[in-house]
């Protein structure tokens, strides 16, 4: 053969064999428009998927465009389906709705041809109306103890509970006892449905219990006309605890009516003295510091502990700091935090050796209050980084594993939540080893959540470069210097918000990365005069950072440019932080942090502030002190530049990982 006809011969193999192996670029691309299609219904999918037979997610495009007809679906279509993919997510889905569709529709018989067990709470009360459908009986302990004890059901239950009430299956001792859980869990719903089935009285308390939890204001009023009995005075009780978080005069008031009339257990008596005396706390009140020392020993727990501790911070009153502290026993007195304010009382007490000695071996630690520390003796900071154990051949291991190849799959597709639940699934019941090489492969394909809530306790608390990516891509730090901010801040509020996870979405609407509200988004891209197209577009991440960047340059300007004010903005809101500035806005920084009434915000800022030193680190090898970050209220905050001042950062031979329940470095958020 000729060398031409030799060349010839392999062009035509390369091109036949590109032709029959697409690239795995090219797959993905098929697969999102096959995937778009999918998600209509029909079989239209299938001609953009000519070429993705064994791609591994091919099943997830089947499944999509049955599950979109699900209500039209044969058993035997959703049967061929469950035997050909029987251990995949996919078949799962399918069987799930499948059954929920079956149950909307009562065809029980073909409902109970596919349902087992396990498929949740909901499912499980379908499988106990098909069951009565066809004849059947129930047994309460077999059929109804497990859902029972449940705090919570879903509306699926309704109709099976009220054939088991039908049938004296609820008997008023079973009735209360799941009252008592639903209190235990502020279900009034449930309280005020269940006392519908009790008789006469018993009823009546019921509905007085349910009246406690939603309307304690009106239960504190009407209990004045209860008669003293030990469901009237656990109502009555159950109110005063209630009205003291929402108003602390009225239940102060209402205390002292009801204290007389009612014989309240000691355990009554001391949950009402104990949420009278904290929310007095969490208000500040004048009277809180001896309401607080005065509980019985009984009613104390570690938050009316620690709330004495705060109530004398705010007031700047040393010695009752020390007495606060004091009064802790040995394992919350050892936290981070009560430490740093021991020492910052005993230094204002007039005992400064004391105090550098324990501000020296607290800042020993990479927290927020070990940083605060290094700050007050003038010391380095002690971070000890560490890299991920290589292994390759585990790894290798790893790589192979097929539901593992679907979740890097999801990711680089951009199905993140259905990646999450494939990598959970590949590695149920891995040991900790596995789970933190999976971690590193993760984060080799930038899949940074992954490692970030993996390595979240022993020396994995170390690889900070995992725990805190740079994330390049995303734009931080050229949006942050457009925006006119610190670009390790706006990483630190990137990472405590999400945790790199691009499609979180919290309870109250926030989106992606930095967590934003649909609406301020929009007002944020008005006012910045940039593009805005919807909601949906905050889980890219390239937007996100936009916006939430420009939001937090707004923030930074309502408090005189201070990231740790306006950290506290972005958590709880600008108009919480002002009145909190109102009450206590002359005290230092460490200390107004410290008596922010909402304990998310309290340990929001205090992480928001540590993990803008530890990327001030990654980003420049040297970090800006934590104090400089926290200016006195009122005194203008100057943005750091590469000349700014930073401490150095060591790695001292005591120096120990945080812990993981640290305010800072140990938690994923």
């Amino acid at each position: 053969m000729s060398h031409l006809l030799l060349a010839l011969a392999i062009g035509f193999c390369l091109a036949a064999t590109a032709r029959a192996a697409p690239s795995l670029a090219a797959q993905r691309v098929a697969f999102r428009q096959a995937w778009a299609v999918a998600q209509q219904g029909g079989d239209g999918w299938r001609n953009w998927a000519k070429s993705l037979a064994d791609y591994p997610l091919y099943p997830y495009l089947e499944e999509a465009a049955l599950e979109h007809d699900v209500d039209t679906l044969d058993r035997a279509t959703v049967t061929d389906f469950l035997a050909r993919y029987h251990d995949l997510l996919p078949a799962a889905d399918l069987r799930r709705a499948w059954l929920r569709s079956q149950a909307r529709q009562q065809h029980w018989d073909d409902f109970l041809a596919l349902y087992r067990p396990g498929l949740g709470d909901a499912l499980a009360c379908d499988a106990l109306q098909a069951k009565l459908a066809q004849g059947g009986t129930l047994d309460f302990e077999r059929d109804l103890a497990t859902l029972w004890a449940k705090p919570s059901l879903p509306n699926a239950c309704d109709t099976v509970l009220a054939a088991a009430h039908d049938a004296g299956l609820l008997t008023d001792a079973r009735l209360w006892t799941r009252i008592d859980r639903a209190l235990d869990g502020g279900q009034a719903g449930t309280v005020a449905a269940l006392a519908a089935w009790l008789p006469g009285e018993e009823g009546k308390v019921a509905a007085r219990l349910a009246q406690a939890l939603r309307d304690p204001a009106a239960a504190v009023a009407d209990a004045a006309n209860w008669p003293d009995t030990p469901r009237h005075r656990q109502a009555a009780a159950l109110a005063l605890q209630r009205l003291a978080r929402r108003d602390t005069e009225a239940a102060d008031a209402g205390w002292q009516r009801l204290r007389p009339r009612f014989s309240f257990t000691p355990t009554q008596r001391d949950g009402v003295l104990y949420a009278l005396a904290l929310y007095h706390a969490t208000d500040f009140d004048e009277h809180a510091l001896v309401r607080l020392a005065a509980l019985p020993a009984d009613a104390q727990t570690a938050t009316s502990r620690e709330w004495r501790a705060r109530v004398a911070l705010a007031r700047q009153d040393w010695p009752a700091v020390l007495a606060a502290l004091d009064a802790m026993p040995a394992g919350q007195q050892d936290e981070d935090e009560w430490r740093y304010f021991r020492a910052r009382a005993l230094a204002a007490t007039g005992h400064a050796d004391q105090a550098d000695a324990l501000y020296g071996k607290l800042a020993q630690e990479p927290t927020y209050y070990g940083f605060l520390a290094a700050d007050r003796v003038q010391g380095d900071y002690a971070i000890c980084p560490l890299d991920p154990p290589d292994d390759p051949q585990r790894e290798q291991d790893l790589l192979a594993r097929a539901g593992l190849q679907r979740a890097f799959e999801l990711f680089a597709v951009d199905l993140p939540q259905l990646a999450r639940r494939e990598w959970s699934h590949a590695l149920d019941g891995a040991d900790a080893g596995t789970l933190r090489l999976a971690a590193r492969l993760a984060y080799e394909r930038q899949w940074y959540d992954r490692a970030v809530f993996t390595y979240s306790s022993g020396d994995a608390l170390r690889y900070y470069d995992q725990r805190f990516p740079l994330a390049s891509q995303d734009g931080v730090v050229p949006q942050a210097q457009q925006a006119g901010i610190d670009p390790s801040w706006a990483y630190a509020i990137a990472r405590a918000e999400s945790a790199w996870m691009s499609d979180a979405h919290s309870g109250a609407d926030a989106r992606g990365l930095m967590q934003l509200v649909p609406a301020t988004a929009a007002q944020v891209a008005k006012k910045n005069g940039l593009d805005w197209s919807g909601g949906q577009s905050l889980y890219d991440p390239v937007v996100n950072i936009v916006l939430g960047t420009r939001y937090l340059a707004q923030m930074a300007a309502r408090y005189g440019g201070a990231p740790w004010l306006a950290s506290a903005a972005y958590n709880a809101g600008p108009n919480k932080v002002d009145a909190w500035l109102d009450q206590r806005g002359s005290l230092p920084a460490d200390l107004f942090v410290a008596t922010i009434p909402y304990h998310e915000t309290r340990d929001y800022v205090a992480r928001v502030m540590a993990f803008a030193v530890i990327y001030d680190w990654r980003l420049s090898g040297k970090a800006l002190p934590l104090a400089s970050r926290m200016p006195p209220v009122g005194q203008p905050y100057r943005l750091p530049d590469v000349h700014s001042p930073r401490r150095d950062v060591t790695c001292p031979a005591t120096s120990a990982p945080a812990p993981a329940s640290s305010a800072v470095a140990g938690t994923p958020h």
